[in-house]
C-alpha cells in the first residue's frame, strides 16, 4: 500500500508518515513547510507545494500512479489566530481542502483519511464526548474542520471518494525511536510550560482548582502522538464504510493535576504545583469516549502519558540539533 500524506513534515503527520514505514505502508510527502520540517519529509518521496496546486497533485499521481489512499493532515491550527484571521483558516482548511480531494479523486485516489479536532464537540453533562455528542465548535479553527467533514461526508454519499474522519484533541510526546517530535522548542501548551517550570525549579499554577471534575483542575485529553499514528494506519487499512466518523482518545482524560502529577513519574522528581483563580476564558474541558475506534478499529491506546512526558523530554533534547539540520537543508 501507498499513501500520499498531506501535511506529513509536521508533529502528527510526519508521526503518522513513520508509522505507516513500519506498518510496510510506503508514505509519499505533500508539504509547503511552513510550519513542517524538510528534515521530517526528508526520507521519503516528498514534494514542496501548495495542496490546492492542481498541477503538482497531478505530477505527484503521475509519479505515484499506485497511490492507495490520502492522509490529510496539512492545516492551519492555532485556535487564537483563527479568531484573528477567520478568512485564512476558511480558505486553508476548507477551500483548499476540497481542491486536493477533488483533484485527487479524479485521478482515482478516492480514500480519504482526514486528520481532524474533537474542540468542534459540546460536551455532555460527563464532560465526556462520543461520536454522537453536539456540534457546537468554538473558534474558526474548529469550525473549518467541522465545515471539510460536511464537505466530505456529502462527497461520500455521491460515491465519489470514501473518507473516515478521526477527530482528537491534544497530542503530546513524540515518535519513540526519536525520528520525529515538535518542533517548537517552546511550546506554549500546559506540558510545555510544566516542563520549563521543573527544569527552573519553580512552582506550576493550575488556574482553576474548583471545577465539578475528579479532582478539581480542569479536564483535557492528551494522547501520545505515536498513539495516534497507530490509529490512523489502523483506518487506512480497515474495511470501513463509506463514511465514518472516529473519535481517539485515552477514554477517560487527564485532568491538570494528574499531567502534574505525570511530569514528576517522567522526571523522577514532584513538580511543585500551586493553585490559582480561574482566568477569563478558562473551560472544564472535555475527553474523548473511545468505544468506536475499539470497535471498528481494534484500536486502544498503547502509551502512558508519563511516557509522552518521557519522549517529550527526550525529543526537547534531540531537537536543537534537528533544527540545525533544518536550517542546513533550506539553505542547500
Amino acid at each position: 500500500m501507498k499513501v500520499l500524506i498531506a501535511g506529513g513534515a509536521g508533529y502528527i503527520g510526519s508521526t503518522i508518515a513513520s508509522c505507516c514505514e513500519d506498518a510496510g505502508v510506503t508514505p509519499v510527502i505533500l508539504d509547503d513547510y511552513s510550519t513542517g520540517l524538510r528534515v521530517f519529509a526528508s526520507r521519503y518521496a516528498h514534494y514542496e507545494g501548495d495542496i490546492a496546486d492542481e498541477a503538482l497533485v497531478d505530477r505527484i499521481v503521475s509519479e505515484h500512479p499506485d497511490l492507495d489512499a490520502v492522509i490529510h493532515c496539512a492545516a492551519k491550527i492555532v485556535v487564537p489566530e483563527s479568531v484573528e484571521q477567520p478568512l485564512a483558516y476558511y480558505d486553508t482548511n476548507v477551500g483548499k481542502a476540497i481542491s486536493l480531494v477533488d483533484a485527487l479523486s479524479a485521478r482515482g485516489v478516492t480514500k480519504v483519511l482526514f486528520s481532524s479536532t474533537a474542540a468542534m464537540y459540546e460536551p455532555d453533562p460527563d464532560f465526556m464526548v462520543s461520536e454522537t455528542s453536539e456540534i457546537n465548535p468554538g473558534s474558526p479553527y474548529a469550525a473549518s474542520k467541522a465545515m471539510f467533514e460536511r464537505v466530505l461526508a456529502d462527497a461520500a454519499a455521491t460515491g465519489r471518494i470514501t473518507a473516515t474522519t478521526l477527530r482528537y484533541f491534544n497530542p503530546i510526546g513524540a515518535d519513540p525511536q526519536m525520528r520525529t517530535g515538535l518542533q517548537n522548542p517552546a511550546p506554549s501548551h500546559a506540558l510545555g510550560k510544566m516542563l520549563t517550570a521543573h527544569a527552573a525549579g519553580e512552582p506550576f499554577y493550575v488556574t482553576g482548582v474548583d471545577w465539578p471534575t475528579r479532582d478539581g483542575s480542569g479536564l483535557r485529553d492528551y494522547i501520545h502522538v505515536w498513539d495516534l499514528g497507530r490509529a490512523h494506519v489502523a483506518a487506512l487499512q480497515a474495511q470501513l464504510g463509506s463514511y465514518e466518523v472516529i473519535n481517539l482518545g485515552t477514554g477517560t482524560g487527564t485532568t491538570v493535576f494528574e499531567l502534574a502529577e505525570a511530569v514528576g513519574e517522567a522526571t523522577g522528581t514532584p513538580l511543585k504545583v500551586e493553585g490559582a483563580p480561574r482566568r477569563d476564558g478558562d473551560v472544564v474541558g472535555s475527553a474523548a469516549r473511545i468505544d468506536k475506534a475499539r470497535e471498528v478499529l481494534g484500536w486502544v491506546p498503547a502509551l502512558s502519558i508519563a511516557d509522552g512526558v518521557r519522549h517529550s523530554l527526550e525529543w526537547s533534547a534531540k531537537l536543537p540539533g534537528v533544527l540545525r539540520e533544518e536550517e542546513s537543508l533550506r539553505g542547500a
